[in-house]
């Protein structure tokens, strides 16, 4: 008899990259023979988050190089509210709660900033956004922070979201009420059939684009450029 083999959790993150491009994901993401160096931009990002994480729960001092961040910092913790930094959000497949490292785990979030206002059922996601240019932000990584909190908060029925760009200093806001929830969801879940089916059958195709021939690591690629 055989078992079916559970897919791991799924996150923003990852499934975007599926729908980039499903060779590439297959290459760093399922059988792994190839990983994505870290750049000089990713490790600001990581130092960065770890700061803001530090300031806002522990009152740490921010390094220097980024004090521009203590007026928009402390903008945010003048919100009323319970606020939880780097917080972990776990679903399982029935879209209920469970521990982020729970067997049945089967989506997997983590908000930057989480400001909970029981009283007014109203709770606030940022996300720090490193990058030069909000030309291209995607909101979707809000939409299932928003649909996070609404099943782990069932008080909460408004979410107000944010990308925050620190460098450009913009928000590219967004707003969810528990209404949304099931058109959100639908949005969401017709998108990971598509992982789910690429898992099942073993198709996993190539979508080229101009970021082929420089940027990609899969080099085995045909789009790739760099062979």
């Amino acid at each position: 008899m055989t078992t079916e083999k559970k897919l791991p959790a799924w996150s923003f993150s990852g499934l975007k990259s599926f729908l980039g491009c499903a060779k590439k994901y297959y290459h760093l993401k399922v059988v792994k023979d190839y990983s994505e160096p870290t750049s000089e931009a990713m490790l600001y990002g990581t130092q960065f988050h770890l700061a803001c994480e530090e300031y806002v729960r522990d009152g740490k001092p921010l390094p220097g190089r980024f004090g521009y961040m203590q007026h928009t910092l402390d903008a945010l913790l003048r919100k009323p509210g319970e606020k939880l930094c780097e917080q972990k959000f776990a679903l399982t497949a029935n879209l209920e709660p469970c521990g982020f490292f729970e067997e049945e785990c089967w989506f997997r979030g983590i908000a930057d900033l989480l400001i909970l206002n029981h009283e007014t059922g109203t709770a606030y996601v940022v996300d720090y956004k490193t990058g030069k240019n909000s030309k291209y932000a995607d909101t979707g990584q809000l939409e299932l922070m928003a649909l996070a909190v609404f099943a782990h908060y069932p008080e909460i029925k408004r979410v107000n979201a944010g990308l925050l760009f620190v460098v450009p200093k913009q928000l590219i806001p967004a707003k969810y009420t528990v209404e949304n929830v099931p058109s959100l969801w639908r949005k969401w879940l017709a998108d990971y059939a598509k992982l789910e089916k690429a898992h099942e059958t073993g198709v996993w195709n190539a979508s080229p684009s101009g970021l082929c021939r420089r940027h990609c690591v899969v080099l085995e690629c045909p789009h790739n450029g760099r062979t």
